[in-house]
């Protein structure tokens, strides 16, 4: 295998482990100059299509939520993602690296994630200048909408 292709093998997988699965409406927010294309690159790879943009109108399967501490408010951008992506969802919230512009504390994360009603289920590295935290929507009584 080439350098290329393992290299491309590794983002689908990172993709993958965050979550996304083939067929997925994922909704991308706060997508700027400063995200990491590669990401994109490999989650558009795993759900076979192009992140929904904030424009889209519908329930997402998930949202990939971008945030820097100059955006406004992390719990009110969390509470507005949750009204984007369906029940029992999730929401990969990314957020600049310590030392990185834009850092966003860990205490001031996890403080907005609870005041949302979200609960963390993991966090990971997600680039040399993204940390991802992998939330997760309340799910409402189970229905049978599918």
């Amino acid at each position: 295998m080439s350098a290329t292709a393992d290299h491309a093998e590794e983002r689908t997988s990172l993709a993958a482990r965050l979550g996304f699965q083939p067929e997925q409406v994922v909704q991308e927010i706060g997508f700027d100059d400063d995200v990491d294309q590669e990401l994109r690159e490999a989650i558009e790879e795993v759900i076979g299509s192009e992140l929904m943009d904030e424009e889209y109108d519908d329930v997402a399967d998930a949202v990939v939520l971008w945030f820097r501490d100059d955006d406004g408010d992390l719990t009110d951008a969390l509470v507005d993602a949750t009204t984007y992506v369906e029940e029992g969802g999730a929401i990969l919230l990314l957020t600049p690296k310590t030392g990185r512009d834009g850092y966003v504390e860990p205490s001031d994360i996890a403080e907005a994630v609870t005041t949302a009603g979200l609960s963390q289920t993991k966090g990971i590295s997600v680039g040399k200048d993204w940390s991802g935290s992998r939330l997760a929507t309340p799910k409402a009584a189970k229905s049978s909408k599918r």
